[in-house]
């Protein structure tokens, strides 16, 4: 018998079960030939809508340091994210607006906590305190190498949450020259208490490293994504929570609304829907309209 090694045990799929998912999914590229055109479906990076789906992810907060901050992700059971929404033909419908207007609470992790800017009275060189974040781990290795999201072929990251009004990052580890660089973006949070759909687009991110901004910044290296997460480091005391149900990249903008202008970034129209590589040569069929094969 082999010993469970820590993927396993944090509930990762094995190596052979990573290699067909991955083999998979490249087939179905291929086959459907999807790297000539934009993607027009959404790419999940993160749904949590199974039990062992926050055993994929790592928790860090202050105490791991000697601080007084706590912090946990549980899992908490709720109606299956393909849910069709009341009064409307689709989900994808239903979230043009940018908010969720749920028939019942969403499967979803509840990232809560407590954070203390208390210092550790015997560790003299720690000198800040008051953080708390989780990230998603590492997916490991297959027969085709390292595990990593090519983000590259989207310009938007969406998040389905429900948040506190507290000032969360969204965090993005890449295979960067500098290991513990960071791109970070504030989680934005139109309607605290209730569930929305909030969209930040790629080109925002800001390269960070140990919560400080650094130059020069260098576009995200979408290409080579290893993990996405949220952190709170306002260093603000008291109780936090924040509900996560997915996290996925996509090319469907945010809608224009009244009261979201100061949003923090330049937004513009609507991209068109030619802009793949073969769509010159060879634009996108229309809806209903028979496929062409190309010989």
């Amino acid at each position: 018998m082999f010993a469970p090694t820590p993927c396993r045990l944090a509930g990762m799929p094995g190596f052979w079960k990573r290699s067909m998912d991955e083999f998979k999914r490249q087939a179905k590229i291929a086959v459907k030939m999807e790297g000539l055109h934009v993607p027009t479906k959404p790419y999940p990076l993160s749904k949590f809508e199974q039990p062992a789906s926050v055993d994929q992810c790592k928790v860090m907060c202050d105490s791991d340091v000697g601080g007084f901050s706590k912090a946990s992700l549980t899992f908490v059971d709720g109606a299956p994210h393909d849910e069709k929404l009341p009064g409307t033909a689709t989900q994808e419908e239903g979230e043009k607006a940018g908010a969720l207007v749920e028939a019942r609470e969403p499967a979803h992790a509840l990232f809560k906590g407590m954070i203390s800017t208390e210092l550790p009275p015997n560790k003299p060189n720690i000198q800040r305190s008051g953080y708390a974040g989780w990230r998603t781990r590492d997916r490991g290795f297959s027969l085709f190498g390292k595990l990593l999201w090519d983000l590259s072929p989207y310009s938007f990251l969406a998040l389905r949450i429900r948040s506190d009004g507290r000032k969360y990052f969204v965090n993005f580890q890449t295979e960067s020259i500098v290991p513990t660089d960071l791109h970070q973006h504030l989680l934005p949070s139109y309607t605290p208490g209730q569930w929305e759909t909030v969209t930040i687009p790629f080109s925002a991110f800001v390269r960070t490293n140990y919560g400080q901004v650094v130059e020069p910044q260098k576009e995200m290296m979408s290409t080579k994504v290893r993990s996405v997460g949220i952190s709170l480091i306002d260093r603000v005391p008291g109780p936090f929570e924040l509900a996560i149900a997915d996290i996925y990249a996509t090319n469907r903008p945010p809608a224009r609304e009244v009261g979201r202008e100061d949003s923090g970034f330049e937004l513009g129209e609507e991209p068109e829907e030619q802009r793949g590589m073969m769509d010159e040569i060879e634009p996108r069929p229309k809806k209903g309209e028979p496929d062409r094969i190309l010989i």
